[in-house]
């Protein structure tokens, strides 16, 4: 793939993701949190279905579990974890946790799909992982939360591996559609079962819930799983550590949060751990492999 088309779409991607978190804040004004997730999956996955009803859709009762259970881990689990701990961490606090994601592709990818990764590239993911610690602030208390913030990487984590070895079963819009959907009313079953719902509909209620189903879920989503069916899911998570950096300037755009040095150190750092990983990267034989048996 074109470096230069990757770097953009890598951009795209991340700033979506990094933003989300807060235009997300702003929509917890007049929406309880798994309610607003829920109405956000939901609708951008009914919108997607829509457009792709003429593409070809699984072929089997086993590959729509396979489309749900991505649902469940990458927009389900990932999603509520990160809202559910927000009741008793920080936002901040919470990105750290879920952006933990890269380090741990990398560690199933080593574990369960025989990919091969080079010391420095390790490296890299480790300088990326304290870039991030450092651009939220130096610090991460023990809480009930940490727990979800824990979850909600673990299953992003685990979801990206499964997206490399199923993906190419799927067209990638049908796939985005319906994880999209699948988690989205898990979602609205958890708003109306978790919590006690508030909804305050109203224009601006209205646009940051479009703005979070089509840019932040849509448009996000449908890039991320094109980017991960173009390498290895290790080597394209990296860039994810972009992220929550993205997420800091978003707060400091739409929130007025004032932006500290340590954003500036953290982001140089995050994109040393980015060039590690990426620099000495080469496909090894397991992914070879892995890439046979997935299709």
């Amino acid at each position: 793939m074109n470096p230069i088309l990757f770097g953009i779409l890598v951009v795209i991607t991340t700033s979506l993701m990094g933003s989300s978190f807060a235009v997300g804040k702003m929509g917890l004004t007049y929406f309880s949190p798994l309610l607003l997730v829920g109405l956000r999956f939901t609708l951008a996955g009914l919108l997607m279905a829509i457009w792709v009803w003429k593409k070809p859709l699984p072929k089997s009762l086993q590959d729509w579990g396979r489309v749900g259970l991505i649902g469940f881990l990458q927009t389900a689990a990932v999603m509520g974890c990160i809202f559910l701990s927000l009741r008793t961490i920080t936002a901040g606090e919470s990105s750290i946790l879920t952006f933990m994601n890269p380090l741990l592709v990398v560690i199933w990818g080593t574990l369960f799909l025989g990919i091969t990764y080079r010391f420095a590239q390790w490296a890299g993911v480790l300088i990326g992982l304290f870039g991030v610690f450092i651009t939220l602030g130096f610090h991460l208390q023990w809480e009930s939360g940490t727990l979800f913030g824990i979850g909600s990487a673990v299953s992003w984590s685990i979801a990206t591996v499964l997206i490399k070895k199923w993906g190419v079963r799927f067209n990638v819009w049908v796939m985005t559609a319906y994880q999209m959907l699948f988690g989205g009313i898990l979602l609205l079953l958890m708003g109306v079962t978790l919590e006690t719902p508030k909804l305050i509909i109203t224009s601006t209620s209205i646009i940051i819930v479009l703005w979070l189903a089509i840019m932040a879920s849509i448009v996000q989503f449908a890039t991320w799983f094109f980017l991960l069916n173009q390498g290895d899911p290790g080597r394209t998570s990296a860039f994810l550590f972009l992220a929550p950096f993205f997420g800091v300037l978003s707060g400091w755009v739409l929130l007025g949060e004032v932006v500290k040095w340590h954003v500036y150190v953290g982001g140089l750092l995050i994109f040393v751990g980015i060039f590690l990983v990426n620099w000495t990267f080469a496909p090894s034989r397991g992914l070879q492999q892995s890439k046979g048996e997935s299709a």
